[in-house]
């Protein structure tokens, strides 16, 4: 079996989602924001959790590298939510996306899972364009997004979803985030 990467923040430890986060994903995939937000995924019991990380979220972390992570807080390995980057039917680009549990929201574990995201997808797996999408009634989302960097753009229509969606995107400047990465400061010259 393959080992893909994990990342951490000074809080939280952000773990590819394998089967083994099944209870875990059935909680949140059924907690009272994912259906308001994010819409019913049909999943009810151990085992759809399980088939719906096997179906929905393992090719992708096996096609790309990345994926969907669960968020753990270091300090009692809690389990909080979900952030990751997904390459979304209907969607030229790369989407970043981030769901918690009631009980662990506004407590800045998103918006610390994301930055982090956001970084490993543009400094380890080259993103130059990052994308997300959200209802227009989740103004916590926006502001989220936009703490990140992303901009409204437009709205938008995923296939088979009759709801127009808000998208936001981010366009990475490649020479800034160059210059930034490499830490050249030239002397001036006197």
């Amino acid at each position: 079996m393959t080992s893909y990467k994990s990342f951490e923040t000074e809080r939280l430890l952000l773990v590819p989602t394998s089967e083994k986060d099944a209870a875990f994903m059935l909680e949140l995939l059924n907690s009272p924001s994912w259906l308001r937000y994010i819409g019913d995924r049909n999943v009810h019991s151990v085992e759809e959790a399980a088939a719906y990380i096997r179906n929905r979220i393992t090719p992708q972390l096996e096609r790309l590298g990345y994926a969907n992570y669960t968020v753990i807080r270091k300090s009692d390995r809690e389990k909080l939510g979900v952030c990751g980057l997904y390459d979304r039917e209907g969607l030229d680009g790369i989407d970043i996306g981030f769901a918690f549990l009631p009980q662990h929201e506004r407590q800045g574990y998103a918006l610390e899972a994301a930055l982090e995201v956001k970084r490993a997808g543009i400094e380890e797996f080259g993103i130059n364009r990052i994308k997300a999408v959200t209802v227009k009634n989740n103004v916590a989302s926006q502001r989220l997004l936009e703490k990140l960097g992303l901009k409204y753009s437009k709205l938008v229509q995923l296939p088979n979803d009759p709801e127009e969606l808000l998208l936001y995107e981010l366009k990475v400047d490649d020479e800034a985030a160059h210059a930034k990465h490499t830490h050249i400061h030239p002397e001036p010259i006197t």
